[in-house]
């Protein structure tokens, strides 16, 4: 049981990522469309680079959408809408008729007169609902044929044989034009105040008859004999072999797709995906040991793949044709932010490769996002300003497009064959979905416990609550490590460092030194040294905790762990020899270690930079009368220190860099002092 525990704990590690690996894999298959991948890969105006291909078996010739579309349009304009008669209306106005007369002209004129008008309205009516009156207009011309249900009954009927509002008013006008002025303006009142529309569009019977229609329309046009040659090698795609090619591998996807073998299929993208998360696992063990380590990291990396399978998967079951609106070029951006440019490209890479088992036109979509990828690395420098973020995505986007159009022309043949701007739309929605890089990141930071550029930059900010607490309570050692962040910076700025991360870290080396930095010389105003009460162990203690006091007040503040290893290395493993050697002076056989800080030493070159700057920095105040070459000698003896002592010797930092370095710093305490040349008398 023992033995089990402790190959347990020694293999927890890799025991997760093996986890990580199994889910991540079964994952990505799980969301891949269930279906068989059709063997041959082709593409309008493409020469077909397979040998000549013969029909496997009988099928169908499909009719392309964009014809189909045509044919239903074509339907549809010709369809036959229908309209109501309402007798219960008509009924109800002749009626009201006859009420409404009473009234209107009762007692104002004989009854013979009154006969006659009667007479009128009524006749008036009867043309007037003999056909029958629009509730409103209809974009339809006057020779369309429609439907006109009366009852059970329905007739053909052309649109403009019914009344319409105008049709009426004239009806009106002709049929009382020969009564008199009072009563001509009775009439036309009585007439325009009862008369009500009866007749209305029938949408439920025209859908009805429309769909009806439209499930006549044949989405085929033909069919291929087995062993007839589709296509020869070499031939051109043109768009009746595409149309004839898609109907096959609409078939051959048909038939493979089945019960029987659908273990196999499900078998073969299980290997596909394996062998590329393995691909990707291999390559991060190889190249970047430090992230494989780190679980967190390595989580966080699968985590973005299966969320851009996730996406694409997404809208792939929802329509192909809107797989370009998914922002897969945001993904090196976000790696980018919390790695660096070569792993960021081979996780895209992998990616992408990935996908392409699922969407169409395979080729294109790996050609267009691959070359996305790289304009989003290569553009995404200092991504924490804004403007370089929209720079960033208006050239993402534009490759897109270029590129979307040159394998439209070569397809096409020209580029008038461009009709629809759709595909281009989508290339400006994905790249406007690009922007929300920033707070993915800011989400991702939270979650995974990353630090990227963004977090970074907020840090460096001098008014920031904890350096602010710094300046007040030991202005000295604030200033010190405003000059050792400048010097260091430069440093890694020269040799291709991380300079934002090396500042940030040497602002907040020194923060320990605020519990007792009464005890620090750069803090000391009053001339009065406190060590001279103290005992060499008592004061290299009191030197040496700093490093603890600042690992416990930036845990406190909540400061990256990225940053409180720039504080717990600064120093390494160096002894604080000036209290050594006075200890030595009593006790000739006083432990060293008592007076050794307790590292770890350096183990990036981030960190290389911040001990060299800031031994540099600290020591310089000790020149009296700074001169080039003292400086020079100066700075070659304490680096020079460091390196016998091993100090770099986990920081992947060559000996040339070590000697870029140098040169940084000399030219740098040089400006610090204005030091210049001496010329002759």
């Amino acid at each position: 049981m023992n033995t089990f525990r402790i190959w347990f704990r020694k293999n927890k590690s890799n025991l997760y990522k093996l986890l990580l690996f199994t889910l991540a894999t079964i994952s990505i298959v799980y969301m891949f469309p269930k279906k068989g991948k059709f063997k041959y890969d082709y593409g309008k105006g493409k020469p077909w680079q397979y040998e000549n291909l013969y029909a496997p078996f009988d099928f169908a010739i499909l009719k392309s959408n964009e014809d189909l579309e045509v044919e239903k349009q074509q339907i549809k304009d010709k369809s036959i809408s229908f309209f109501e008669y309402d007798e219960a209306i008509s009924a109800k106005v002749f009626k009201e008729a006859e009420d409404k007369f009473k009234k209107v002209f009762s007692n104002q004129v004989s009854s013979r007169d009154q006969a006659k008008l009667y007479k009128v309205v009524m006749a008036t009516l009867k043309v007037i609902y003999n056909k029958g009156i629009y509730n409103k207009s209809y974009p339809y011309a006057k020779n369309k044929l429609i439907y006109l249900k009366k009852g059970t009954e329905v007739t053909e009927n052309a649109y403009g044989n019914i009344n319409d509002k105008e049709a009426v008013a004239a009806i009106i006008k002709e049929k009382i034009k020969s009564q008199d002025s009072l009563q001509h303006s009775k009439l036309t009142y009585l007439l325009f105040d009862i008369i009500k529309p009866n007749v209305s569009f029938n949408e439920s019977l025209t859908n009805k008859a429309l769909i009806q229609e439209l499930s006549k329309v044949l989405t085929i046009r033909g069919s291929v004999k087995k062993d007839t040659r589709i296509i020869a090698k070499g031939e051109e795609v043109d768009l009746n072999t595409f149309q004839i090619l898609k109907s096959l591998q609409n078939e051959f996807e048909a038939k493979i797709w089945s019960e029987n073998n659908q273990n196999w299929i499900i078998l073969g993208y299980t290997a596909l995906i394996a062998m590329s998360i393995l691909m990707l696992f291999l390559f991060i063990q190889q190249y970047r040991p430090k992230v494989f380590k780190n679980n967190k990291k390595v989580t966080f990396i699968v985590f973005n793949i299966i969320l851009m399978v996730f996406l694409t998967t997404l809208v792939i079951k929802y329509n192909t044709a809107y797989v370009y609106i998914v922002p897969v070029a945001i993904l090196p951006l976000v790696v980018k932010a919390f790695f660096d440019s070569r792993l960021a490209l081979f996780i895209h890479v992998i990616t992408v490769l990935i996908l392409s088992l699922i969407v169409p036109n395979g080729d294109q979509y790996v050609f267009l996002q691959i070359m996305a990828g790289i304009v989003s690395i290569l553009t995404s420098s200092e991504l924490y300003k804004r403007a370089n973020l929209f720079l960033s995505v208006g050239q993402i986007t534009l490759v897109y497009i270029i590129s979307y159009l040159s394998f439209h022309i070569i397809q096409e043949g020209g580029i008038s064959a461009i009709e629809e701007l759709q595909p281009l739309l989508l290339f400006v929605l994905c790249g406007f979905a690009t922007l929300i890089v920033h707070p993915l990141i800011y989400g991702f930071e939270k979650v995974f416990g990353l630090v990227s550029d963004v977090s970074l930059l907020e840090l460096s900010d001098t008014n920031s609550t904890l350096l602010k607490k710094l300046s007040n309570e030991a202005p000295g050692t604030f200033y010190h490590s405003l000059n050792v962040a400048n010097i260091a910076e430069a440093c890694a700025n020269e040799i291709g460092a991380n300079a934002m991360l090396t500042r940030v870290g040497a602002l907040y080396h020194d923060i320990g030194k605020m519990k007792k930095s009464a005890f620090f010389t750069e803090n000391q105003t009053s001339g009065i040294n406190r060590h001279d009460a103290l005992s060499p162990e008592e004061s290299a203690k009191i030197i040496i905790n700093h490093v603890s006091n600042g690992v416990e007040i930036a845990r406190k503040y909540k400061l990256p762990k990225r940053v409180v290893d720039f504080i717990r290395t600064h120093h390494g493993t160096s002894t604080v020899y000036y209290f050594y050697k006075k200890a030595q002076e009593t006790n000739p056989e006083v432990a060293q270690s008592l007076f050794q800080y307790p590292g770890p030493i350096p183990f990036t070159k981030e960190m290389a930079i911040l001990m060299m700057s800031d031994s540099v920095e600290a020591a310089s105040k000790s020149l009296k009368q700074p001169t080039a070459d003292l400086i020079n000698d100066f700075i070659e003896k304490i680096i020079d220190k460091q390196m016998g002592e091993g100090q770099f010797l986990d920081a992947d930092i060559t000996f040339k860099e070590i000697q870029t370095i140098k040169k940084v710093m000399k030219r740098k305490l040089a400006n610090i002092y204005h030091l210049r040349v001496e010329y002759p008398k």
